[in-house]
């Protein structure tokens, strides 16, 4: 049994991590509104784009379009993993990179390199036989839409000249503060712009082309894309952390009472004994 001494550390211990997971939950909450208003922020120019883009292919042929055009065969894969930089935010990377594995064995990818975003990804893919195409372990340190441009550029590049056939992303997407779902999304080649039925069309007069605005808006709907998947991963990860923390907060409320009422338990019945003694003491002195 230990002793008061060893439990009043004990007890002294876990206030002291208590007083830590509420910080923490502060901060993740914090940080959670902030990454929710980028996200909320950012969704009317998606919905534009989208529109933009439906508009735009009614009206040239998209068929040949190297961006638009799948490859008859997917034999190299490029599967970029977002997780975080950082933990303490319970089973959020352990999901992702569970879920990357499964992908990677149902699809049965041979020829797939991984480009993890986040340290957490890097860390357990660098250690894996998987070949690894570059690292952005940073990324998250100052997210802006810059960052997104330069990954998906190269994605961009690196698609056109054949390095790979196709590009996904598996992320954790944002449904609340308590929920994330994993998400396999195709990021390479696009899908198809949704056709608008022709009463909806309104005739425009485009200038340059139709051929060249199409051009130009993919890469930035690609671009944007994977700016939305970052932002939905660090608005997930917020979450799963302000949840954990949460969770890491009550259950340090639970020991601490456990603890509390074994030590007032020995200390009553160390002094029950002492009485005891005192008693049996005086009785054998009054004889």
């Amino acid at each position: 049994m230990p002793s008061t001494i060893d439990l009043r550390r004990r007890i002294r211990s876990v206030k002291n991590i208590q007083q830590i997971t509420k910080a923490m939950k502060m901060v993740a909450a914090a940080k959670l509104r902030r990454a929710q208003e980028r996200m909320l922020a950012a969704r009317p120019y998606s919905a534009a784009l989208r529109e933009v883009l439906a508009s735009v292919a009614m009206r040239v042929d998209v068929s040949q379009h190297p961006l638009l055009t799948p490859r008859e065969t997917e034999s190299k894969i490029l599967l970029v993993v977002i997780t975080a930089d950082r933990g303490l935010c319970g089973a959020f990377n352990a999901n992702v990179i569970r879920a990357a594995q499964n992908e990677i064995a149902q699809h049965g990818w041979t020829n797939v390199e991984i480009l993890p975003i986040g340290r957490k990804a890097m860390d357990f893919f660098k250690r894996r036989p998987y070949p690894v195409r570059r690292q952005a372990a940073h990324v998250f340190q100052a997210l802006s839409l810059e960052t997104a441009h330069e990954i998906a550029q190269s994605l961009i590049e690196d698609y056109l000249a054949g390095t790979f056939d196709a590009v996904y992303v598996i992320y954790n997407e944002f449904k609340s503060i308590i929920a994330q779902r994993v998400t396999l999304q195709r990021l390479l080649p696009l899908d198809r712009p949704a056709e608008q039925p022709p009463e909806a069309m309104i005739e425009y007069l485009y200038e340059p082309s139709p051929e060249r605005i199409l051009n130009d808006l993919l890469p930035k709907h690609i671009e944007f894309q994977l700016y939305r998947m970052l932002l939905e991963s660090i608005a997930a990860e917020h979450g799963a952390r302000m949840t954990a923390m949460e969770a890491a907060t009550k259950n340090a409320t639970e020991v601490i009472a456990h603890l509390t009422l074994t030590y007032n338990r020995i200390r009553q019945a160390s002094i029950t004994k002492e009485i005891i003694e005192i008693v049996s003491g005086a009785a054998a002195a009054a004889q």
